[in-house]
């Protein structure tokens, strides 16, 4: 496959109205960010991935735009956007922004007009149906609970909304909305940003008989008809036509629903579509049968059989994202690690599995700290609407509250969201004033201040982290082979290239456990790259401690 710049980077992920205030609202903003940016530097990434910051009535949280070239008040100035990419490009970082396409918020303009009457011009630029058989046109669910489809008295008619009823869809059947979007696509570009992310782009394309689900009363929703749609390629093959094939930037895309075939589709490098797909496959590997909150222990051989499948199915094809958390997820070291005991040992495990496979690793702000979930005492203390809708829904359905707050500390969106911890003082250092959502509580012993100056700390396992993959090429190590497929307890894999492989061994559990490297892997000579303990005495035959991690380089 071809070299390019973003598959050697390291992206991280700001989610900017929690990663740090300026002026004391409570709110993180551009100039907050720009105070960082050394911070930032010192850590390595290349890229940072900045969440909406344009126009919006923060249903949401910026993921309804009301205005796609104008930066919301509260995070600054168009000039401050500006000065922040300007002193991004100093340091010789680059930029990618957030693209929400799919659909925008209620307020924008277009929708405003949308909903004037039947014959407006904008009418079409959002998906309007009658109802049928005296209810809503079909039964489609929203991933933010009850229906995707909101009745508007002036016209008589229902608009389709797959997530909140003020984030209406866009219709990508009309021609006219799709030229408007590349346009503010460039617009952007033009200024100099150096790519996109593209919020649940797979959904852009709807089956357009608009069909019913017919599931009864049970688990409504609808996704086969809106995932992965009829047109979505064709779509994007045109946005890369008109728009991405003339900058050289990097394209990442949300995909909900795809598999590694799926995703060849978007990101083969023939196709003309986009660079890398987040996908959801690894998020659903402790939810049960009824849907995220529903809880279930992960399995590590679940784990270990997503990531080979995703690694061997896109090589030699497309190139993989790599992540465990962001503003959607709750923190990694919480879910799959051990947030107390083991924390910095565990952290540093989940680290190295990121940064060790095939693909773009994206670290999520606070991340590089050992960030934890959060437990508020009450539903009055969260702010996420997808959290807030399902507490009301399946309190009212006779679920237990406890149960239901269960789910949430464990899934919920604002244990990704809590301010960034920046030091021991009050609220974290992320502002003067009130912060809009509680910090966690535990910022006194985890924070960025105390990170940098503790040599040990988990931040400074990152730095070599990510210096290893530029010192020795690791996205350059090809294939993937999985060592201890069953293995209840161990994750490691090698990967090969010409006479030497990188070998990777996790325990991924807080007591120790053995592992054995196969007679047939063998090797001349071992060079251990870096790992969180000692490296064992025997890699042949390695009893591993709590969340041990090590990466050797083999040689033929």
């Amino acid at each position: 496959m071809a070299d390019k710049w973003w598959k050697d980077s390291v992206v991280y992920q700001i989610y900017p109205r929690s990663f740090m205030d300026s002026d004391g609202d409570g709110i993180g903003d551009i100039p907050g960010i720009l105070s960082k940016l050394d911070y930032l530097k010192r850590l390595g990434v290349d890229v940072i991935w900045l969440c909406p910051v344009y126009e919006s009535p923060n249903d949401d949280n910026g993921y309804d735009i009301s205005d796609y070239r104008s930066i919301l008040s509260e995070f600054g100035t168009i000039a401050d956007w500006e000065e922040l990419l300007a002193q991004i490009h100093a340091r010789g970082m680059k930029l990618i922004m957030d693209l929400v396409v799919n659909h925008s918020s209620d307020e924008h303009a277009w929708f405003v007009e949308s909903r004037k009457s039947k014959d407006n011009p904008y009418r079409d630029y959002y998906i309007w149906r009658p109802g049928a058989d005296g209810g809503e046109p079909n039964d489609w669910g929203s991933f933010f609970s009850g229906s995707a489809w909101q009745y508007d008295e002036r016209t008589e008619e229902y608009f389709l909304h797959l997530f909140s009823k003020k984030q209406p869809d866009l219709n990508w059947e009309n021609p006219k909305l799709r030229q408007d979007v590349y346009d503010m696509m460039a617009w952007w570009l033009d200024k100099g940003i150096d790519g996109f992310r593209m919020d649940v782009i797979n959904l852009i394309s709807k089956n357009p008989a608009l069909p019913r689900v017919e599931q009864g009363e049970g688990w409504r929703f609808g996704g086969e008809h809106f995932m992965n749609g009829p047109r979505v390629h064709e779509y994007l093959q045109e946005m890369n036509r008109e728009v991405l094939s003339k900058y050289d930037i990097m394209t990442v895309g949300e995909t909900i629903g795809v598999t590694p075939e799926d995703a060849a589709l978007y990101v083969g490098e023939e196709r003309n579509e986009l660079n890398m797909v987040f996908h959801f496959e690894l998020m659903d590997v402790d939810s049960g049968p009824h849907g995220k909150w529903d809880l279930k222990p992960w399995d590590l051989r679940d784990i270990k059989r997503i990531i080979a499948k995703w690694q061997t199915g896109l090589e030699g094809k497309g190139w993989n994202s790599l992540y465990l958390n962001n503003h959607d997820q709750p923190r990694m070291l919480s879910r799959f690690g051990d947030d107390r005991t083991y924390r910095k040992e565990s952290g540093k495990m989940l680290a190295t599995l990121l940064h060790t496979l095939q693909g773009t690793p994206y670290i999520y702000q606070g991340e590089e700290l050992g960030m934890t979930n959060v437990r508020f005492a009450s539903i009055e203390s969260y702010k996420d609407i997808e959290t807030l809708n399902m507490f009301a829904e399946q309190l009212a359905a006779g679920r237990d509250e406890a149960d239901i707050m269960n789910a949430i500390y464990a899934k919920g969106r604002d244990n990704g969201r809590t301010p960034m911890q920046w030091d021991g003082s009050e609220h974290a250092g992320f502002t003067t004033g009130t912060p809009w959502i509680a910090v966690n509580p535990n910022y006194p012993d985890i924070n960025a201040e105390q990170a940098v100056n503790d040599p040990d700390s988990i931040f400074h396992y990152y730095r070599q982290l990510i210096a290893l993959r530029r010192e020795h090429d690791v996205t350059g190590y090809s294939g993937f082979r999985l060592i201890g497929e069953e293995d209840e307890r161990v994750f490691a894999y090698v990967r090969s290239r010409g006479e030497e492989s990188l070998l990777v061994v996790l325990n991924f559990f807080g007591d120790q456990a053995e592992f054995r490297l196969p007679e047939e892997i063998g090797f001349s000579r071992a060079e251990r790259l870096i790992g969180n303990y000692d490296p064992p005495a025997n890699l042949r035959r390695a009893l591993l401690r709590p969340y041990e991690a090590q990466v050797y380089r083999l040689f033929a």
